[in-house]
């Protein structure tokens, strides 16, 4: 089991997690929760993987990915009553999410010889596109869409990835730095209020 393949195994996790918190906080039912973790994990690989041509999408190929979704909501739900204050939850998994899946999409890319800024396009998509579809599922405006940093994020650390694949660095020390420079620069642009521009103007 390479490093590549647990990165993925990670964020499905992660967005897994951070499904399950969003739509218990909405109150839904199992079958909803089950559904919203679903696609909040596998969302933005099924797009990148249907962009790239790899059909059939990874998850159906692999259904470790399944398991991992259904496992990881189980316990989410058996334990939600250890996991304290349900907002600052859902932003550690969320992030930790976005930060494992940017690699894994930069990779996929490169693995269909891309360049280089489309494997970075890729890999904000995988980061952000299940999160979309969890949010507009759930009535809530997706976060990529306001004004936190989210998917800069994901950018940044796509660009960390390229700059340290020209170094002497280990690919699996790659994967590690570029995705915990994603998972820092939204820490510290949410605990800071860092924010984009925004073009309205009273």
């Amino acid at each position: 089991m390479n490093m590549f393949y647990i990165l993925d195994i990670l964020g499905t996790i992660s967005f897994a997690i951070s499904g399950v918190l969003i739509a218990m906080n909405k109150r839904m039912d199992i079958f909803g929760v089950l559904i919203i973790a679903f696609v909040t994990s596998v969302g933005g690989g099924t797009l990148r993987d249907v962009l790239i041509g790899n059909t059939p999408v990874a998850w159906m190929k692999d259904m470790t990915f399944a398991y991992v979704i259904i496992s990881s909501t189980v316990l989410a739900i058996i334990f939600k009553n250890k996991i304290d204050y349900l907002r600052k939850s859902l932003f550690l998994f969320d992030t930790i999410g976005i930060g494992l899946y940017t690699v894994v999409g930069i990779e996929k890319g490169l693995n269909a010889e891309l360049h280089p800024l489309i494997c970075i396009a890729l890999g904000t998509m995988s980061a952000c596109f299940g999160g979309v579809i969890r949010d507009i599922l759930c009535n809530e405006i997706p976060v990529i869409f306001r004004k936190e940093i989210y998917a800069t994020a994901c950018i940044l650390g796509g660009f960390v990835y390229f700059l340290l694949k020209f170094t002497a660095i280990d690919s699996d020390l790659v994967f590690i730095i570029s995705g915990s420079v994603v998972i820092i620069s939204r820490s510290l642009a949410v605990k800071f209020k860092i924010s984009l521009p925004s073009l309205y103007r009273d």
